[in-house]
């Protein structure tokens, strides 16, 4: 049988180098020809990345057709002298992506007649895209929302909080299914919009994919990342300001130091592509810990997953903020085998994933006591030798391939359904 195609709309694709946000989108499109479906990806011009790098371009399928639409960010090519009018970049710094993403939707849609539209988040002018084409087309559209857009007090600022809420309605009761990435979020939104039947939502969590980590082993360097006798701690991927604030962490860390307790001959934190350095520098300068921590930069994929697991071990933080989302590096954690120190809201969804995968070493992320106390235990069990992480038969139930396999079922379900209604 021919397979259906779909239209996959997705900011985050190479060569955007960011952390593993960007892998959802391109192992659906490795994966998805298994399952009876072809994907036609619609991303961004490539000069809207802050950041590019060409070694997962290699990844995307041969036969894989992607439009790049222009688009601009507003910080970097619409500000005049660092300012612009925050409406410019509402509902995100790419929203000039919107009208090109259209035009290029369009001629797509008409060149190769896709059975069904998916937009993914986290940038918001994807699922703008998605609607108004929709909207052109009639077509069933997938919203892969992954984690909540709005929560009370999330985002922060008004305009954007109501700006997104907005959206977010206009998504809800538009979309055909819309997708999220925990149970909780789901049931969040469910409960927010009780007139949306329950059939419209579905979960599809992130996952790792094994095909990468097979290759990041391949010529692994051998021994570990730090010195002789010294443990080596990374955290690899961005650290938010709220939803992971590390400021207790780092006062943590200083007190530890004071005491006498730990030494940057003993431990070394890496703490790879925050996306925030320069926010973070000085407050690691002013409680004297720049000798044990160190702000990395962005590195290629394959050269961060060889880090997780020439680590001794590996750190997550989440914030309360954040209690109905799971860092997408968490699977790439469990993969890896290394033990995981967790900084977490206890009451949050990461704190309840990590239980069932036998991760005890949790800290309160906005408690210092508890986090000195987690830090002391954990640097005194790899010491000993206590190195066991995620058991690997754990890890494998949640691959990228088998997250794809769900999608396949969800787009047949929805476009059997499509077709039977006509």
């Amino acid at each position: 049988m021919t397979n259906k195609r779909i239209l996959m709309i997705a900011y985050h694709f190479p060569p955007v180098r960011v952390s593993s946000g960007i892998q959802r989108t391109l192992k659906f499109c490795t994966y998805l020809r298994e399952y009876g479906w072809d994907p036609l990806v619609l991303t961004i011009s490539p000069k809207a990345y802050e950041v590019t790098s060409p070694d997962q371009l290699k990844e995307i399928p041969e036969d894989v057709i992607v439009e790049r639409a222009f688009g601009l960010d507003t910080s970097r090519h619409l500000s005049i002298a660092g300012k612009y009018f925050h409406r410019m970049a509402q509902p995100d710094r790419w929203v000039s992506w919107w009208p090109g993403g259209i035009w290029t939707g369009m001629k797509m849609i008409k060149k190769y007649q896709p059975a069904a539209i998916f937009s993914t988040s986290p940038i918001l002018t994807a699922h703008l895209i998605g609607q108004s084409l929709q909207k052109r087309t009639g077509l069933p559209w997938i919203a892969d929302m992954r984690d909540s857009i709005t929560e009370p007090g999330y985002p922060r600022d008004p305009l954007t909080w109501n700006i997104h809420r907005k959206i977010e309605q206009q998504i809800v009761h538009r979309c055909t299914k819309a997708i999220f990435t925990t149970e909780p979020t789901r049931q969040m939104y469910a409960e927010r919009y009780p007139e949306i039947p329950e059939s419209q939502w579905a979960v599809i969590e992130n996952g790792f994919d094994e095909e990468n980590f097979c290759d990041a082993e391949t010529n692994l360097p051998e021994g570990p990342l730090g010195a002789p006798g010294q443990i080596t701690l990374v955290h690899s991927g961005i650290l938010y300001p709220q939803e992971r604030d590390p400021r207790p962490f780092f006062a943590a860390l200083s007190k530890l130091k004071k005491s006498g307790e730990i030494d940057n001959t003993r431990l070394q934190i890496i703490l790879r592509a925050t996306g925030n350095d320069d926010l973070y520098r000085p407050m690691i300068s002013e409680l004297d810990i720049a000798d044990i921590v160190r702000l990395e930069p962005v590195v290629a994929y394959r050269t961060a997953l060889q880090e997780m697991l020439r680590a001794d071990g590996l750190m997550l933080f989440q914030g309360s903020v954040c209690n109905h989302q799971i860092p997408a590096k968490i699977y790439e954690y469990y993969r890896t085998g290394k033990p995981i120190l967790a900084l977490v809201d206890f009451e949050g969804i990461s704190a309840k994933m990590l239980r069932e995968a036998n991760v005890d070493d949790l800290a309160n992320i906005a408690d210092i006591d508890s986090i000195v106390n987690a830090i002391r235990e954990f640097v005194k069990k790899l010491t000993e030798g206590h190195r066991l992480g995620v058991a690997r038969s754990f890890a494998n139930d949640h691959s990228r391939k088998s997250r794809t396999q769900q999608l396949g079922r969800l787009l047949d379900g929805i476009v059997g359904t499509a077709r039977q209604s006509k």
